[in-house]
């Protein structure tokens, strides 16, 4: 028997120490809110001090996991809850955009504030584009004069570039919509928007983001008409942007015209019932002939597929816009129409390279074939042809030009033939 002690077993393992990092920190914004509150007490309403603080305070506080609350005291003075309405607690200023003067040099001074801290804290733009978005949504919660801040400066924003347009999705929102706030709103948002530049800034913005075309939205259903926007924002000092939105209605309407018409083309309807369906849209939309030649004539260039082969796709344009002929001069009875469509041609027969050697081919098919007239055609090559192309076409169209001017009146569609 062996006096060597027998060791017990004992458990081994590793011990990990957990880093820092990986430990979840718990959401509590009460330490953060307090001291924002109380630097913005201490600054009071110089502007220039409070972005100062807001600079040096970014190096010590969690801008990134507070933003939200952040944000809420900057223009509400403290947090805010579902609706809009201030959180119970106690932690709020009195020195915030909702308490500010209502003029736009106030709401010009406090971009500025939210301009360098988000210059200085590139990673606030996101929670700050998601704080306006939700702002926008709780309106009905602040007091006229707090959206009529607000409204300001979001159009200032809007204007600098700060905020994207997409933020306007906002706006749509049934229950604002219904009850007039977004209308309201709009006023101001768009008055300051073009104050700091323009109805052109506007458009560019809103074309970027889709939502030209959506601006009769923020009115109700029944009230939704080009009418109804252009006599409210004209109303308001906004003929600028009744203009656009009239402008883009119109836009909208021929795109839907020319739809209907290449759709009426595809399934063989006869001239005369294409000739009179787009007449009467002319009407219902106050479509002049110079716009509807225009449209005819994308419409039934885009019907076909065109040859790529250029010694073949003349013969082919030829053969189709013969057949078409009649519908290009049911909307040619003034000549500012046939100036209009000799233009388009022109510009068609550049922009799509090989149509370059048809076009005077066809303008002469198009003459014999009473859509374009001699005076027309004069007009156009001496003064009214565009810049695309323009040395090759009127060289092309020099001695059909010079035979106008010298035939015989009467014997114009007889002896000119197209040169092969």
């Amino acid at each position: 028997m062996s006096n060597q002690k027998i060791q017990k077993p004992t458990l081994t393992g590793q011990r990990f120490k957990t880093r820092k990092r990986d430990e979840k920190k718990v959401f509590d914004p009460t330490q953060f809110q307090e001291t924002i509150v109380q630097g913005l007490n201490q600054t009071g309403s110089d502007l220039d001090a409070v972005a100062k603080f807001l600079d040096a305070s970014g190096a010590k506080l969690d801008y990134r996991r507070y933003a939200e609350t952040l944000f809420d005291i900057l223009v509400a003075g403290g947090m805010l809850a579902p609706g809009g309405t201030l959180s119970d607690d106690l932690t709020r200023t009195e020195f915030c955009l909702f308490t500010a003067q209502e003029d736009l040099e106030t709401m010009q001074a406090y971009a500025q504030v939210f301009n360098k801290l988000i210059r200085r804290y590139k990673y606030l733009e996101k929670g700050f584009e998601e704080e306006i978005k939700k702002l926008l949504l709780f309106l009905k919660g602040f007091t006229e004069s707090e959206r009529n801040k607000l409204a300001m400066l979001t159009g200032i924003l809007l204007a600098n570039g700060n905020i994207s347009a997409s933020i306007l999705n906002s706006l749509y929102n049934e229950n604002l919509v219904k009850e007039g706030v977004s209308a309201a709103f709009a006023v101001k948002l768009f008055k300051s928007w073009i104050h700091e530049k323009d109805i052109n800034s506007v458009a560019g913005s809103l074309r970027k983001v889709g939502m030209d075309n959506r601006l009769l939205e923020l009115f109700p259903a029944n009230k939704r008409s080009c009418e109804h926007f252009s006599k409210y924002f004209t109303d308001a000092g906004l003929k600028e942007l009744s203009d656009f939105a009239r402008n883009q209605q119109a836009i909208g309407s021929r795109k839907e015209l020319q739809k209907d018409l290449q759709e009426q083309m595809e399934r063989g309807d006869a001239f005369k019932d294409i000739i009179a369906s787009a007449r009467e849209e002319m009407k219902k939309n106050n479509i002049s002939e110079q716009t509807m030649i225009g449209i005819v004539w994308t419409s039934v260039m885009s019907y076909v597929e065109w040859n790529k082969k250029e010694e073949l796709v003349t013969e082919q344009a030829i053969k189709h816009l013969k057949q078409y002929s009649p519908l290009l001069k049911a909307f040619t009875s003034q000549g500012a129409s046939e100036i209009l469509l000799l233009v388009k041609m022109q510009e068609y027969c550049y922009d799509n390279i090989h149509f370059m050697n048809s076009f005077q081919k066809i303008v002469v098919l198009l003459y014999k074939a009473d859509v374009l007239s001699e005076e027309a055609i004069l007009k156009w090559y001496t003064e009214a042809h565009v810049a695309k192309g323009r040395s090759v076409f009127l060289e092309q169209m020099k001695k059909f030009v010079e035979w106008l001017k010298n035939a015989e009146e009467g014997e114009h569609g007889l002896h000119f033939t197209l040169v092969r």
